[in-house]
């Protein structure tokens, strides 16, 4: 089995499609602290005229200690009306709006405040849309008994020991919390996969890569999609990465 393992992310990019689609399970790790300003609750899309800019989650105060799996979602406000009209300004130049609002809505329409169980849902839908397999699992609910984690790689190590998968795969960007020795003792092959954000065209005169799945879908039918998604490269550890280093 090969086992991929990320926080839960909102609308992620190309990468995070990546890892699901050539992994057999996807773990949304949810135990760790939550860190403000990531990717868990904001994505990026395009702006208007040019460059980019942020849709995002309102969320409840909370502690600096306070795990993912904790963190919630403030419905007091009327953030997906919000959100979807950040995305009116698609209509006049992406050929798929229509379809990718469809899928956003539905993404969406979860009645929850988790931000854990809202973005387990928008992966649930955009991996439905674009045909891909997802064998989804969030780490707080699973209940696994694993070793004592004495180290942030040894996570992977120990989650990938007791479902007993065969290999683990990463982003690149996590390269240096890993020890190698470890996984190779345990008979698990570690492996780094990295997707290399194929442009594509977004009716403007700069292509901004590494958006969220969202832009990706405005402009790209399913089979295209894939076909960035399949994009990929397997970096060894000590290379340069081709991912944007904030959402490794």
């Amino acid at each position: 089995m090969k086992l991929a393992i990320m926080q839960p992310y909102f609308f992620p990019y190309l990468g995070y499609y990546s890892l699901i689609k050539h992994s057999d399970k996807f773990i949304l790790f949810d135990v760790v602290q939550f860190i403000r300003h990531g990717w868990i609750e904001r994505n990026r899309i395009l702006k208007p005229a040019e460059g980019w800019q942020y849709i995002a989650v309102p969320l409840e105060k909370k502690g600096m200690t306070t795990a993912i799996s904790d963190v919630k979602i403030r419905n007091s406000e009327d953030w997906k009306s919000r959100l979807i009209r950040q995305l009116e300004h698609y209509k006049k130049r992406a050929p798929f709006y229509k379809d990718t609002l469809a899928v956003v809505e539905s993404s969406l329409g979860l009645k929850t405040d988790s931000i854990v169980e809202l973005n387990a849902n928008i992966l649930t839908k955009t991996c439905a849309y674009l045909g891909m397999r997802l064998d989804l699992s969030i780490y707080s609910e699973m209940n696994l008994a694993i070793d004592e984690v004495t180290h942030p790689g040894e996570w992977a190590l120990n989650i990938s020991k007791a479902l007993k998968a065969g290999e683990y795969l990463n982003l690149p960007g996590g390269m240096e919390i890993f020890k190698p020795d470890q996984f190779r003792s345990a008979n698990i092959t570690l492996t780094f996969l990295g997707n290399n954000l194929g442009a594509y065209d977004q009716r403007r005169a700069q292509f901004e890569p590494g958006l969220s799945i969202v832009d990706v879908m405005m402009f790209n039918d399913a089979g295209r999609i894939n076909k960035l998604i399949d994009d990929v490269s397997f970096p060894s550890i000590g290379s340069g990465a081709s991912q944007p280093a904030a959402q490794q």
